[in-house]
């Protein structure tokens, strides 16, 4: 599958995962819920690690290679910590797109910190983006 594939599951499973943390955390402690989910994602993605092993894939990673993965699960935590709490007080419908601006924030981001190219189609796209999550989250 092509990386296109790919991305287009990733925004299905994202768009079940919104669904279904804001049925679960409903009542709840949102960052209990994000503990919950956080658990099963680590035990999960364990298991399939493990399953699906290449030979030699679990040499040793490199300090930067740590330091990365690391700083990205730190982010990645309080990302879901915040979203989990924007869930529990506000509508998937508008939680939802608002989260997706990383969407345009990836895309600076790209362009400054990975030299990534900013082109026309990138920044209409993202222009789109964010008029889009405004236009959702205020409408």
């Amino acid at each position: 599958m092509t990386w296109f594939v790919w991305a287009l599951l990733s925004a299905l499973f994202a768009a079940v995962t919104a669904i279904l943390a804001k049925l679960g955390v409903e009542g709840v402690d949102a960052n209990l819920a994000t503990a919950v989910r956080t658990s099963v994602v680590v035990g999960f993605t364990w298991l399939l690690a493990w399953f699906t092993r290449q030979p030699n894939a679990f040499h040793l990673f490199s300090g930067k290679t740590w330091l990365y993965l690391g700083l990205s699960g730190i982010s990645t935590g309080l990302s879901w910590l915040c979203y989990f709490h924007a869930l529990s007080v506000g509508p998937a419908s508008r939680v939802a797109p608002v989260d997706k601006l990383s969407v345009a924030l990836v895309i600076v981001f790209g362009a400054l910190f990975l030299g990534e190219g900013l082109t026309w189609g990138k920044g209409v796209g993202g222009l789109f983006i964010v008029a889009g999550a405004i236009a959702i989250a205020l409408g």
